[in-house]
């Protein structure tokens, strides 16, 4: 390859992974050194974070996206493309991103119990120091002791909140420099010692009072910051001293049902914390990779954890958000416990400013049109209207001798052409604010009219129909290739690679994918107005099949309606799978699975709803279907009764192999494989069904890897600037 010419990267898809490489590889400290070309399906970048604006400029999502506190790098990229935007001249006007990502620590969970009807939770987590993207500081490393460190704290804050009311805290601390035999503001520096100072602890005669149980707990955060010996006595005297902490719960709170979720909480980081100093986490070479192969309730039932705490909404809540759930049924969950550890403890320890972040408007509005503007600016190019067909390798024979097998061809069909071979625009403007169209321009395409008359549906697996085809060959249209396609598409592109790899034959026969549902209603009332009692939090571990949901009233000034809608509730949920896998050739099986998720819909709103809103049905108790607002024709709202109105709405089965989840299955995560692997000498891979430190679907971990993408090709960002990746 000349060192003179640009180094051209073929990018392969527009999620969050191949957006990520993107930013990094284009980015000014590079000096023009790579002409990168984005090839997407369809009209619009976004992946499985897809949205689009339909009629009245409604936001519809692939689902209901929120960020989390701790999505550093997500935020941190993002960040940098707002402010890109900003010094930009001539750039469209998207503001700060502080405009559009709203803080939100309020969280309910609601879990249907046999005994009681309902169990819910609602917490309001403080905001904390910073905000997610900031560089993070020397103290908050992020490490498993660190973490640990924290989930005692809050035990500790817990206990001493309660007790201190009794007013007895200060008496028992007193007693307690007898017992412990040194000063309990210099606890003993080894473990040997420490043991000695729990055991003195524990049989002593003041263990069952809170100053007792918070010292204990003090020196179990001590014993996660020495080296590590006698793991197994220091663990059966945290599961002593956790004994004691929820007998200490126990006789204060059984009586009580409005704090009994506080047991489960601390019954549940007992066993965490027991779990890592048995299983020895914080110093295992691997980490929390150590117990992958368990399932995460298997392990923390192991560990001492209770029956009621892992069916607890908190677990469920958790299983839920990651729609963990295999071919899709609620009755197969799994998550790797070492995964959901790592998840959990950064969701709840880690996160700056606010637990959750909720964006103004739609995915693709916030994220994803702000991305395509300065990757645009900067010369990326995009090919819209591409399927990847086939990765094709190098001939054996057309290899030298030691020389690595290389990707040689990407062959795609072109699904439109534009007119005049011009670049297409993709974007609309709604409300001032540039945005992706429900649909496609067919004006810029070559026999739009006959293309929109065949409705075509450019984003589906089972729509093969195409304009022509294309073949991109090494060295001459390409240097290098991301391919930041989902796994679900793997097997169809990559034939080739997997008929001579076992490695990636056996990557995408253990990292499964589920698929999803979604609708989204407009509502003409309040939800207070309809007999909802909590603030607009994102609700999970309710009903199935849709689980997880969220009053959206804050979109509704983001719309462009002639009679505004009072809020928007966005719903979604795994979506089972058929006995069998649809055949290739069955063009009408996302219609079939489309037409599924309305009946659900629609009997959800009617079995489902009443217990959280009761002034949503009416005296015989059916569905108010008229509190519904009809954005494609108001005038006609009077004319559709009942149900039938719920075709106004919107809803959406998320069944193309790209638009699977990525579920994190317990003995899956040894499969995945890094986007730093350079067994093919030009490719790297990008998305968060790789190994890239993060490994569970969301944005962060697609983030993640597409800057290792970016680093496998270019060094930068450096491994230490990809804020938590545990490299070697």
């Amino acid at each position: 390859m000349s060192a003179t010419r640009p180094i051209k990267i073929a990018i392969v898809g527009g999620g969050c992974a191949s957006i990520a490489a993107a930013f990094e590889l284009s980015r000014p400290e590079h000096q023009g050194r790579y002409q990168i070309t984005i090839y997407q399906l369809g009209w619009r970048l976004g992946g499985k974070g897809a949205s689009g604006r339909g009629p009245a400029g409604r936001i519809e999502e692939h689902g209901l996206h929120v960020w989390l506190g701790f999505y550093d790098n997500a935020f941190r990229l993002l960040r940098q493309c707002y402010e890109e935007l900003a010094s930009s001249p001539g750039a469209p006007a998207f503001g700060s991103w502080r405009d559009v990502f709203m803080p939100e620590n309020n969280v309910g969970l609601f879990a249907p119990t046999e005994r009681e009807g309902w169990q819910d939770w609602a917490a309001c987590f403080p905001p904390r120091p910073g905000l997610p993207g900031d560089p993070v500081a020397g103290s908050e490393l992020f490490s498993l002791p660190y973490y640990l460190g924290r989930a005692i704290g809050l035990l500790q804050t817990l206990l001493l909140n309660l007790e201190v009311r009794s007013g007895m805290f200060q008496a028992d601390r007193a007693k307690l420099g007898d017992a412990l035999g040194f000063d309990e503001l210099e606890p003993p520096g080894d473990t040997t010692r420490l043991i000695s100072a729990i055991t003195r602890l524990i049989s002593g005669g003041v263990f069952g009072t809170a100053a007792a149980i918070a010292q204990g707990l003090g020196l179990l955060k001590v014993a996660l910051t020495l080296v590590p010996t006698q793991l197994d006595s220091l663990a059966r005297l945290a599961e002593r001293v956790g004994d004691g902490l929820r007998r200490w719960l126990e006789d204060r709170l059984v009586a009580d049902h409005s704090p009994r979720h506080l047991w489960e909480v601390v019954d549940l980081v007992i066993a965490i914390v027991v779990g890592s100093l048995r299983f020895g986490l914080p110093w295992h070479p691997r980490g929390l990779e150590a117990i992958d192969d368990y399932e995460c309730r298997e392990w923390l039932e192991l560990n001492g954890a209770s029956e009621r705490s892992i069916q607890s909404p908190l677990v469920c809540g958790l299983y839920d958000l990651a729609l963990a759930y295999e071919r899709g049924d609620a009755n197969r969950p799994g998550l790797a416990a070492g995964q959901a550890l790592r998840g959990s403890l950064r969701m709840f320890f880690g996160y700056r400013g606010a637990l959750f972040w909720r964006m103004r408007a739609g995915m693709g509005d916030v994220v994803f049109a702000p991305f395509y503007e300065v990757l645009r600016r900067r010369g990326v190019t995009f090919a819209f209207f591409h399927r990847l067909t086939k990765v094709g390798l190098a001939k054996p024979d057309a290899l030298t001798p030691g020389e690595d097998p290389y990707i040689a061809t990407l062959d795609f069909d072109v699904q439109a052409e534009v007119k005049a071979g011009r670049a297409y625009a993709p974007l609309v403007e709604i409300g001032g604010r540039p945005c992706w169209p429900s649909s496609p321009d067919y004006a810029q395409l070559e026999n739009g009219a006959t293309l929109a008359g065949a409705a075509c549906d450019f984003e589906s697996h089972w729509d093969r129909r195409r304009v022509g085809v294309r073949t991109l060959e090494v060295g001459m249209d390409f240097d290098f290739v991301v391919l930041g396609t989902s796994v679900g598409v793997v097997p169809e592109v990559c034939r080739e690679i997997l008929a001579r790899d076992g490695r990636w034959r056996a990557m995408v026969a253990q990292v499964k994918t589920v698929a999803t549902q979604t609708f989204q209603i407009w509502l003409k009332r309040d939800l207070q107005d309809l007999g909802w009692t909590g603030p607009p939090f994102l609700v999970s571990a309710f009903v199935k099949p849709f689980d997880t949901w969220c009053d959206m009233a804050h979109v509704i000034p983001e719309e462009s309606w002639r009679v505004p809608p009072r809020t928007a509730v966005y719903f979604c949920g795994v979506l089972p799978d058929p006995p069998a896998d649809p055949e290739d050739d069955d063009p009408g099986y996302p219609t079939a699975r489309t037409e599924e998720v309305r009946r659900s819909a629609v009997a959800f709103l009617r079995d489902k709803m009443r217990p959280v809103w009761p002034l949503a049905f009416d005296a015989a108790g059916e569905f108010r279907w008229d509190l519904l607002a009809d954005a494609t024709s108001p005038e006609a709202e009077a004319k559709e009764a009942g149900p039938m109105r719920f075709a106004t709405q919107y809803w959406h089965a998320n069944v193309n192999p790209s638009d699977r989840y990525v579920l994190a299955l317990p003995g899956s995560l040894r499969y995945r494989i890094s986007p730093l692997d350079r067994t093919y000498d030009n490719l790297t891979i990008a998305g968060d069904w790789t190994d890239c430190g993060f490994n569970e679907g969301c944005v962060e971990a697609a983030v993640m890897s597409g800057r290792l993408a970016a680093h496998a090709l270019s060094g930068a960002p450096t491994l230490e600037e990809i804020t938590a990746y545990d490299h070697p």
